[in-house]
């Protein structure tokens, strides 16, 4: 199982960041150890004094596929969710400023969230989902999946033009603005809607 993530598919968080706006999807890749174990709250990693939060809209993959055409993405997925992909932002852009990969910075032991799963099924329409994310109670981030520059089926195109999706495969779809440090003692809560799918701590 592998979690495949997308990078700046929001306009404001591409600003915010100060990013270039990209022509493709931006795709890096994070292991299965980077999941943060159930109700095991977020440790802060020694390495690293400015961990971001990002929360994202998540796509579980049900079946194995490559080279896989828009109009047939719907058919790879089942369930929606929603994460967060924890990023230590002061590594990342030392990483970033020579050239080097993001692994370090983005894929480390617990820097992934997967909360409750929802099926599709409950949703009019994927490109019109509201999420967002409180931080000791206070709104930090919000977005819809209609503001994508990507929206789902085609990340799912593209992506399985590089990759084969197998079947328990995520796909983080990028996050809105908002993005800032976490603190210890920090409590973070997801939701779809109104319906809360994660609710974890930082250490």
């Amino acid at each position: 199982m592998k979690l495949i993530c997308i990078g700046r598919n929001y306009t404001d968080h591409i600003k915010e960041l100060a990013n270039e706006r990209p022509t493709d999807p931006v795709v890096f890749l994070k292991p299965d150890t980077s999941l943060l174990l159930k109700k095991q709250p977020f440790f802060i990693p020694d390495f690293s004094n400015d961990v971001h939060h990002e929360v994202e809209i998540l796509v579980k993959i049900n079946k194995v596929g490559k080279h896989i055409d828009k109009k047939f993405a719907h058919k790879y997925y089942d369930e929606i969710g929603l994460g967060i992909d924890f990023t230590a932002r002061d590594l990342q852009n030392e990483l970033k400023s020579k050239g080097l990969p993001w692994e370090k910075a983005k894929a480390f032991d617990g820097a992934a969230v997967v909360g409750k799963w929802m099926a599709k099924t409950d949703f009019k329409d994927l490109n019109d989902i509201n999420f967002s994310l409180k931080k000791n109670n206070i709104l930090v981030q919000q977005g819809n999946t209609e503001q994508m520059l990507w929206k789902i089926d085609e990340l799912i195109e593209y992506i399985s033009k590089y990759f084969t999706l197998k079947i328990g495969d995520i796909i983080f779809t990028g996050t809105p603005s908002g993005v800032a440090k976490v603190e210890p003692n920090d409590e973070l809560i997801g939701f779809i809607e109104n319906n809360q799918v994660f609710k974890l701590t930082i250490k």
